[in-house]
């Protein structure tokens, strides 16, 4: 689904949806698995529910899982699609995930996300 991008970046395509949540959500099995793939380092018991870091165009973004939401699918709240190039959505877009080490900087820089109710600076990233 995300393939090497940069040093900072893998890059994939995802439908990109509205919804009515405070949060970007994903299919909860594809968030699992990417985050194993991506996060996870190998070392122990560590958790794959934590929130990726995703960007669209030039927001950064948590995204967390769902089982509701369609595979392959990225729900964003409205609010954060109001500056985006959404079209008829669901709209297949281009969608970076940031790589670990990438995550952990954006994460350090912003002393985590506003407003989301997690504290992700510890969350597997």
């Amino acid at each position: 689904m995300f393939e090497r991008f940069s040093r900072s970046y893998y890059l994939g395509r995802l439908y990109v949806t509205p919804t009515d949540g405070d949060h970007a959500l994903m299919h909860s099995d594809q968030h699992e698995q990417i985050n194993e793939a991506v996060y996870a380092t190998g070392d122990g018991v560590e958790r794959l529910d934590a929130p990726l870091v995703m960007k669209l165009e030039s927001q950064h973004f948590p995204v967390h899982g769902n089982e509701n939401v369609p595979t392959n699918t990225l729900a964003l709240p409205e609010p954060m699609l109001e500056g985006c190039d959404v079209r008829n959505p669901p709209s297949l877009r281009e969608v970076l995930l940031a790589r670990r080490e990438h995550a952990e900087r954006l994460l350090t820089w912003s002393g985590g996300w506003p407003d989301s109710g997690d504290d992700v600076r510890n969350a597997g990233t």
